[in-house]
């Protein structure tokens, strides 16, 4: 067996679990027990529950992963990996059997003492008869999980992933108590530091500090935590300006100058992977055809969407979901506004001129309605007409979203690139939202496996770079922005210095993070 290190972020050993086991680049010194912490978050559904496999936005990923349950590794605020309830790991040279060894001494809320059997049957979740997990794609590749010993599993994969203890972070891939998973998903039993107290879905969760914690000294420094749902951006940052919470994410550009003069409030601003997208069904006419999609590609003004949308809150995109957080992100120039060059393209397949439905709400992303509209805008002179249907924020990720053709979409982005394009654009996996497949570029698909078993960087560093192009010039997901993370805190909450920008509010990890100022 070898262990594998990636720029430094697979780390193995014992070091991982001593260095940081929760990956806190805290101020040990600043950070103490105490205070109660009030979130205002978006992202919350009354269909939400504590099975991690249908967790989608930040409310239960902060509420599931980032409070009452553990996974086995986690992404650290710096980007390296640490390791949760697993301590290290390490490889086959193939890359193909992984061995990792569980923490000691950890129990869930409900006193059952945590082992190797609660990882496999948690994994197990995600591939069973019937789930609909969109982690399924990180887990099928397991082909054996077998029990070493109490705290020691053994993964052995079809094929070698370099990546593989990485995607063990996944916020879907929560530990459950086994033998007792239906009632740990009706009652929200974990091994997190915060126990379920009140749940109130797409309401408010109200969680209360577990004592005698194997991260005690670590992390886990409020008392008590209550997650408000609040999906409306104004009434979100009034609940911030009034001091009904102590923090919110996803603030309102246009009205940030309120946050800003406000000297009670501070600004996070996280520049990461985040993307805003327009994907559209590569199955269904007329964007089966690559023509097609090189005319809207060619019709969208992206620089102005980064302006007015993001008030210049992050960058131009280039049509791929790697971005500058990544360690394979190719440099590649955006494809250009270009009216002319959109229709030639439309000629290319066989149309004068082109009449297309696209879906948008806030809550796809603040200002995507706005942002469709300039779409709208800037492709009316290529001759191609966008009907912007403006659709209800309530219920849009379940009817809206892969159920229409052409949609507004976002994407927090993924640490690895494999973990990226397996998520949204292998064949077949639950969230790939342009039904990408072979028939639209057999090339890529057959790239995405080779790359994944890679273990040279120079070599996966060019294969990456032929996906990500192949996704520009005849992909089915308009990627016109990355977005920074921007949030805002109240000074009586205090913050590390290093905040994660994997996912928003700290990787969703503020309830672990952060403390009492």
């Amino acid at each position: 067996m070898t262990s594998i290190s990636r720029r430094s972020l697979l780390r193995t050993g014992a070091a991982a679990g001593v260095l940081a086991a929760t990956g806190l680049p805290i101020r040990a010194q600043e950070a103490k027990r105490g205070g109660r912490l009030v979130v205002g978050l978006s992202g919350a559904n009354t269909s939400d529950n504590w099975d991690g496999r249908t967790h989608s936005d930040i409310f239960m990923t902060s509420s599931g992963q980032g409070a009452v349950f553990d996974s086995l590794t986690e992404v650290a605020a710096d980007g390296s990996l640490v390791g949760e309830l697993a301590t290290d790991w390490e490889a086959s040279e193939d890359a193909k059997t992984w061995t990792f060894n569980l923490r000691k001494g950890v129990t869930f809320h409900n006193g059952k003492k945590f082992g190797a059997d609660d990882v496999i049957e948690s994994l197990q979740l995600h591939v069973a008869e019937g789930s609909k997990s969109s982690a399924a794609p990180l887990v099928s590749p397991i082909t054996e999980m077998k029990k070493l010993g109490e705290h020691q599993v053994q993964f052995v994969l079809a094929e070698g992933n370099a990546d593989f203890p990485y995607l063990m972070s996944d916020y879907h891939l929560l530990i459950y108590p086994a033998g007792q998973i239906e009632e740990a998903i009706a009652q929200g039993i974990g091994t997190g530091l915060y126990r379920n107290v009140s749940f109130d879905p797409g309401v408010r969760w109200v969680g209360q500090r577990v004592e005698s914690h194997y991260k005690d000294g670590q992390a886990g420094w409020f008392d008590e935590i209550e997650f408000i749902a609040i999906n409306d951006n104004t009434a979100r940052m009034n609940a911030l300006l009034t001091g009904q919470v102590d923090a919110i994410n996803r603030i309102d550009f246009k009205t940030e100058s309120l946050l800003k003069a406000n000297p009670a409030i501070r600004i996070q601003e996280v520049p990461g992977n985040q993307h805003y997208t327009f994907p559209m069904l590569t199955n269904i006419a007329p964007f089966d055809d690559v023509n097609v999609r090189r005319a809207l590609k060619h019709g969208i003004n992206r620089e102005e969407l980064v302006q007015k949308i993001l008030f210049g809150h992050g960058k131009v995109a280039a049509d791929s979901p790697i971005g500058a957080a990544n360690q394979y992100m190719a440099d590649l120039d955006p494809i250009p506004y270009d009216p002319d060059k959109a229709k030639f393209y439309l000629k290319e397949a066989g149309l004068d001129s082109l009449s297309v439905d696209l879906s948008a709400s806030s809550a796809a992303f603040e200002g995507a309605v706005d942002a469709a509209q300039l779409y709208q805008a800037s492709a009316a002179p290529a001759g191609i007409d966008i009907n912007v249907v403006q659709e209800p924020a309530d219920g849009y990720w379940s009817n809206v979203w892969i159920k229409k053709p052409w949609c507004a979409s976002y994407w927090s982005g993924r640490a690895t690139e494999d973990w990226m394009f397996s998520s949204a654009y292998q064949e077949g996996v639950a969230w790939n939202d342009s039904q990408w497949g072979t028939d639209d570029s057999e090339r890529f698909q057959n790239l995405l496996v080779e790359a994944r078993a890679t273990l040279d960087p120079s070599k996966r560093r060019e294969m990456y770079g032929e996906m990500q192009q192949i996704l520009r010039d005849d992909g089915g997901v308009i990627i016109p922005m990355f977005a920074n993370w921007v949030q805002a805190v109240s000074n009586k909450v205090a913050t590390p210095d290093t905040i994660g920008n994997l996912w928003q509010m700290d990787n969703a990890r503020h309830a672990e993070r952060w403390w009492m100022a």
